[in-house]
């Protein structure tokens, strides 16, 4: 049976300015945090969280303290109600005061990467991209290469938190392969493979406001459904 993601986006206008919706746990976690940037991203990535798991479990009503998002011992961030229940899988990922959350069922290993389109530098695809990734990215006309290369590492960054490792792994070790790098209105499927253990992964990509969403997940999905936050 084919799984279903589903995902949503926030900013920071959309966070409330009070700490009411946090647990108790994460306003200690948070009082902690010692720069501006990092307590906005933080706050940011809870927000989109609990938005995204109370409108995937129908639950509007339910106060956001009495759900708490948790970083594993891996780093992975998981969903807890106050009865200690899990929610379901979650990946969270933020860049210029956006977020982005993907939501799927419990037990499915989901991942998600936001990136905005910019320029980056050649050492980033010399270091970090495979011998065929760099040449399907030159292959690419200039106009479009900006988006190739993004695409392209934001999709690895993606099958890396399937993968609950991030970039504490080579990046090398994951080749992406992109059906198209056309932005449509709708998600683009691209797949993702693990050269050491050539275990596959499954994963859909759109541009919307020049930022890249990318998500993926460790079995076969349909296309992602978008959330109403609560």
């Amino acid at each position: 049976m084919t799984q279903m993601l589903y995902w949503i986006t926030q900013s920071l206008a959309d966070i409330p300015g009070n700490s009411d919706w946090l647990s108790d746990g994460e306003r200690k976690i948070l009082e902690a945090m010692r720069f501006p940037k990092r307590r906005n991203d933080w706050r940011l990535g809870r927000w989109t969280a609990k938005q995204a798991v109370c409108s995937y479990q129908m639950k509007p009503e339910s106060p956001l303290s009495l759900l708490e998002i948790r970083a594993a011992s891996d780093g992975a961030p998981e969903a807890f109600w106050a009865d200690g229940s899990p929610s379901a899988s979650i990946s969270i990922s933020h860049s210029n005061n956006r977020s982005l959350c993907v939501i799927g069922p419990q037990g499915l290993a989901v991942g998600c990467d936001l990136e905005r389109v910019e320029p980056r530098e050649n050492g980033l695809i010399q270091d970090y991209f495979l011998a065929e990734e760099i040449a399907e990215t030159m292959r690419i006309p200039s106009s479009g290469r900006d988006l190739a290369v993004n695409l392209i590492w934001s999709a690895k960054e993606t099958v890396l938190k399937v993968l609950r490792e991030g970039l504490r792994r080579d990046t090398r070790s994951i080749c992406i392969h992109v059906d198209t790098f056309q932005p449509e209105e709708d998600w683009s499927a691209w797949t993702g493979t693990c050269t050491e253990s050539s275990r596959d992964f499954c994963g859909w990509w759109r541009l919307c406001e020049g930022f890249i969403h990318t998500m993926a997940a460790d079995q076969p999905t349909s296309a992602p459904k978008q959330l109403t936050g609560i």
